[in-house]
């Protein structure tokens, strides 16, 4: 019995029978179909205003939306401006953000980043990616997040670990590094569907597509995946 057991496990799924990865059809379903999984998909950080999305983002880093949240809850009420974060010590940043894990870095790169954007940018959170980028810790991906949400600019993909994880088993990229993941995505999805996709790719991230076990059985893209079933 326990020998059937065994050699029924090691059944192969059977092949990717789908559109070909990356070709339109296949990502036009794919697309439409998390659509209609997550209809009203949007960034899991609260905030009232860029600057808020700025460091909320920045202290979601290695850490979870949930958590940021949290926190957040009482940062946003003592620092409600970009000269509030610019002027506050080291030593007293670091507390109020302490849980979200790698606090002296990420309160020596808001306190810089502030301090610039007053230095630079008239006190207020530019509006382009060139602009952002020159911000310390924003790169591309905090960058989207924030002209995406806050402003409603797309000029490209916001690419996080759920986001990177998907698109390589959807058979998009082959890349790990976001910016080339980033690049991938954008010659294939339409410009109209780049921030509404990040949004739904984060969701199905979560409910579905986890870093482990991924739940393909209970997946409505596995007839499009080439991945389903292969991880385990």
């Amino acid at each position: 019995m326990r020998k059937r057991e065994k050699e029924m496990n090691e059944i192969s799924p059977p092949p990717y029978a789908g559109p070909p990865p990356g070709s339109p059809e296949q990502v036009t379903a794919i697309i439409g179909e998390l659509r209609r999984l997550y209809p009203d998909a949007k960034t899991s950080l609260n905030f009232s205003n860029p600057l808020e999305l700025l460091v909320a983002t920045q202290l979601s880093a290695q850490s979870t939306d949930e958590l940021v949240n949290m926190v957040t809850v009482d940062l946003f009420k003592k620092y409600r401006s970009v000269e509030d974060y610019a002027t506050v010590s080291q030593e007293e940043l670091e507390k109020d953000i302490r849980s979200t894990g790698f606090y002296h870095n990420k309160a020596k790169n808001i306190r810089a980043a502030a301090q610039r954007i007053i230095t630079n940018y008239g006190g207020e959170v530019p509006r382009t990616m060139e602009d952002l980028v020159t911000l310390p810790g924003v790169a591309r991906k905090t960058a989207n997040v924030v002209l995406g949400n806050a402003f409603g600019i797309v000029e490209g993909i916001a690419v996080d670990t759920h986001v990177g994880r998907l698109a390589r088993r959807l058979g998009w990229t082959t890349n790990e590094d976001p910016v080339k993941v980033e690049q991938d995505l954008m010659r294939i999805i339409p410009r109209k569907d780049w921030l509404s996709l990040s949004h739904m790719l984060i969701y199905h991230g979560r409910a579905i597509c986890t870093a482990r076990r991924p739940r393909c059985a209970q997946c409505a893209l596995v007839h499009l995946c080439p991945s389903a079933f292969l991880v385990s």
